[in-house]
């Protein structure tokens, strides 16, 4: 199965994002006083490449390494991943979050 080619636009919103959230990973990481080299470490990963490579915008802190990105920079996990899911799933972000709806009101036939 082919993947459909996105949308110019939106492929410019995402690199704009991305571009986002790695400044706001950086000034976090500024924040708690550490460098990319000492980040990836404390972290464990292998290449502070990578740390280099977020917050250019790059790449993305996977979703099961967020705690641990979260939990080293000093910041609480749950609203570290809110932020990133704003700036990488701005759509379910929106959904998640700002419209005021939550699934839990909605009828369990509505859900399905």
């Amino acid at each position: 199965m082919s993947r459909t080619a996105m949308n110019p636009a939106k492929a410019a919103l995402t690199k704009s994002l991305r571009r986002e959230a790695g400044r706001w990973l950086k000034s976090a990481r500024e924040a708690a006083g550490l460098t990319q080299a000492e980040l990836a470490e404390r972290m464990g990963l292998r290449y502070y490449t990578f740390v280099s490579q977020v917050e250019n915008g790059l790449g993305r802190v996977p979703i099961e390494t967020q705690a641990i990105w979260a939990r080293t920079l000093g910041l609480d996990p749950g609203p570290f991943a809110r932020t990133l899911l704003r700036y990488y799933e701005p759509e379910l972000h929106r959904l998640l979050f700002e419209d005021g709806v939550d699934a839990g009101d909605a009828p369990l036939a509505a859900q399905a």
